[in-house]
């Protein structure tokens, strides 16, 4: 069976095309982690980073379980992560209004701090290594990220 280059299907030594880009994009998001993880203080992991973020981008006020489905982690994980986060005052828990049972996740003022302080050492940290042309790649970048982004987020069950 020969491979379709643009899937990898049936390759052996081939990758195809959708193999190698996202083969890239796992090295990419690993190296990018790891400096990221560097930047951030003891204690914090990327993580928990990417929690405050996903609340940052999308709102406060999400229910854990929502929150674990998003980063793709258990409940018990998720339970963790925000038991590290509240105890140093990133994050805090509310009962819902619509349902007293469930809790909502909330942003402090520290943890809106603490993210623009991540990021400000990440974007330094970056700096030292990406230039210019580097910058104008990403930015071109961006836009078609966003699409398979997207694209992925609207089929995370492919069975289905």
């Amino acid at each position: 069976m020969t491979a379709d280059p643009d899937t990898g299907a049936g390759a052996g030594p081939e990758r195809g095309t959708v193999f190698a880009f996202f083969n890239e994009i796992g090295i990419i998001a690993q190296l990018s982690q790891a400096l990221l993880g560097k930047v951030l203080p003891d204690g914090v992991h990327p993580s928990h980073f990417a929690i405050m973020n996903h609340l940052v981008r999308l709102g406060d006020g999400k229910p854990p379980v929502r929150i674990a489905s998003a980063m793709q982690v258990t409940k018990a994980t998720m339970t963790h992560s925000l038991a590290v986060l509240e105890r140093r005052g990133l994050i805090e828990t509310r009962p819902s209004a619509e349902d007293a049972r469930s809790k909502l996740v909330y942003l402090t003022v520290a943890g809106r701090s603490f993210h623009a302080e991540a990021i400000a050492g990440a974007n330094r940290a970056f700096g030292r290594i990406v230039g210019e042309p580097e910058l104008q790649t990403m930015r071109e970048c961006i836009p078609a990220l966003v699409e398979i982004r997207k694209l992925l987020d609207e089929n995370r069950d492919p069975g289905e």
